[in-house]
């Protein structure tokens, strides 16, 4: 029997729902129960693909080619639980969804109303696609008072009175902010924020209280007196030194007991034994380097959410502190690179779209070659660094990438058709943005030899992509006559996947994105590498 868990949060936005709902997932996992998470988002976009990273923040890419919330990332990062493309959906999805019925005529003629047709996708959404899990947490996107969430709350109070409260519970994130003028702790907005919750007919069963401090026993009674519940069920969410020790003071505070209270389930306490070893590998590393950032919207690090996450991975496979400098590109189309780059160990260029930028990228895989330093480039990054060798390496002052317009060498260009499995995938000329990438899962294979088949310990491995543009095939021959490697090809050998400087110490630019797939309890082994590298370098500086 699948038992659904709902968060919702209240006060202000980005206080944490993604995190909460990805830690109690790890919890019940720790007591023997399995786990699917899902976000409901509330704004009208059919997916976050054609949002600026700005506006939204990293684009999360599945297995199954879906682009999502960067959420569904800390999802599969704490419960190692691959995400699908049923478990994001968006208003935008949804009133596609039941406008397309409507055409069909699959409503008879009725007047289509938010109430039922809306609410009733909503729900067919949330459960469907759950394989018999234990439990499918449910976040939902947004602040309680939106108007954007009402259809999504409405939907998920008549789940609750259809499937009965045995089988749901309702769990909400609020801020109890810290006043230093008055000296304490302020409950009123989460009173406030619960009463609103209250007012859609939705009776929360935990309150997460997010706190930057220990909230005080008569704070916590009060909350618990003016939301109607048990002290117990008034769980803080402190701040704490790492994201990966969330999980273990949510259980010191009762969380996961609580919902299994709920539940009325008796299970084995979780084994916390991995988190503790990662917090304390995060908290006591035994040396520090210094990776550059060199991207196109440094501004805003949750545009890189997964990058900065695997990054830290890495770190604690090497039992080192990761230290990250974000750098904008377009700094090196103004200066000399070597001011920002010469005391880094390693430099990384990674994802983006577009001609803004690219110049200074470039220049940062130029000074990473010439200077010997260790350089990951990822998608963008790999591209990049490709252009730089045909200018550098085989004398093609004019190469470039069709993506920026006409050039006399395009060594990136757009392809327009591929093979997925024994499946021909075609581009479409003038087709939707949201369309036109190859997205998810594809397998490479990797050359015997190669640097890149040491890291994997494989010759064929599967990694998710998302992009528009290739490198172009037709300059493989000349490229490696230069001495740049194509380690790694698409099954079909058309598409170049992994590139590499054999005569450097750690040179490697890849099409797909690896930092999707890392994890603190299983480091991606590209970025484990690359990080051992940094370490490497730091000794020599």
């Amino acid at each position: 029997m699948t038992r659904f868990i709902f968060i919702t949060g209240g006060v202000v936005s980005s206080l944490g729902k993604g995190l909460s709902a990805a830690s109690l997932g790890a919890l019940l996992q720790g007591r023997g129960f399995s786990v699917r998470l899902r976000k409901l988002d509330p704004y009208l976009n059919v997916d976050p693909g054609t949002m600026s990273p700005y506006q939204h923040g990293e684009v999360y890419v599945t297995d199954d080619g879906a682009e999502t919330d960067l959420d569904l990332g800390h999802y599969e990062r704490f419960t190692g639980v691959p995400a699908r493309r049923s478990d994001s959906v968006t208003t935008g999805k949804i009133y596609s969804t039941v406008i397309a019925r409507e055409r069909r005529g699959e409503y008879l003629g009725a007047t289509v109303q938010v109430i039922p047709h809306v609410t009733d996708a909503i729900k067919e959404f949330i459960q469907a696609d759950v394989d018999d899990c234990d439990f499918v947490l449910c976040e939902i996107g947004g602040t309680v008072g939106d108007i954007e969430s009402l259809p999504f709350l409405e939907a998920i109070r008549q789940l609750a009175n259809e499937l009965g409260r045995e089988r749901t519970m309702f769990v909400h994130l609020t801020l109890v902010p810290w006043i230093p003028s008055a000296g304490e702790l302020k409950t009123k907005p989460t009173q406030h924020s619960a009463k609103e919750l209250l007012a859609v007919g939705i009776q929360a069963d935990i309150l997460l209280c997010r706190c930057d401090r220990p909230i005080p026993p008569a704070a916590r009674r009060k909350i618990a007196l003016f939301c109607n519940l048990r002290e117990e069920q008034v769980i803080p969410a402190i701040d704490v030194a790492t994201i990966y020790e969330v999980p273990i003071t949510y259980h010191a505070e009762g969380f996961d007991e609580q919902v299994c209270r709920h539940f009325d389930l008796t299970a084995p306490e979780p084994d916390l034994t991995r988190w503790r070893e990662i917090t304390e590998r995060i908290r006591q590393p035994e040396g520090d380097v210094t990776v550059a950032i060199v991207g196109k919207y440094t501004h805003l690090t949750d545009s890189y959410k997964s990058l900065g996450e695997a990054l830290v991975h890495g770190g604690i496979a090497n039992n080192v502190r990761v230290h990250l400098n974000w750098i904008d590109s377009e700094i090196f189309e103004r200066e000399d690179a070597v001011q920002h780059l010469e005391n880094v160990h390693g430099i990384l260029v990674p994802g983006g779209f577009g001609e803004r930028g690219s110049e200074g990228k470039i220049a940062a895989a130029r000074f990473a070659r010439e200077r010997k330093v260790p350089y990951f480039g990822i998608c963008f990054g790999m591209q990049m660094a490709v252009i730089e060798a045909a200018r550098s390496l085989l004398g093609l002052n004019g190469a470039g990438s069709s993506e920026f317009g006409e050039c006399p060498d395009p060594v990136v260009g757009l392809m327009t058709e591929w093979m997925r499995g024994n499946d021909l995938e075609r581009r479409e000329a003038g087709g939707d943005l949201g369309g036109t990438m190859r997205l998810g899962a594809y397998d490479c294979v990797i050359a015997p030899g190669s640097r890149a088949a040491a890291i994997y310990s494989a010759t064929r491995i599967s990694e998710r992509h998302r992009h528009r543009y290739e490198v172009n095939i037709n300059y493989r021959d000349r490229l490696e006559s230069a001495g740049l490697r194509f380690s790694g090809m698409s099954p079909d050998g058309v598409l170049p996947e992994i590139v590499e400087l054999p005569s450097h110490p750690w040179f490697t630019g890849v099409q797909f994105h690896p930092e999707l797939k890392s994890k603190p309890f299983a480091p991606h082994p590209l970025f484990t590498s690359f990080v051992r590298a940094a370490l490497e370098q730091s000794r020599l500086v």
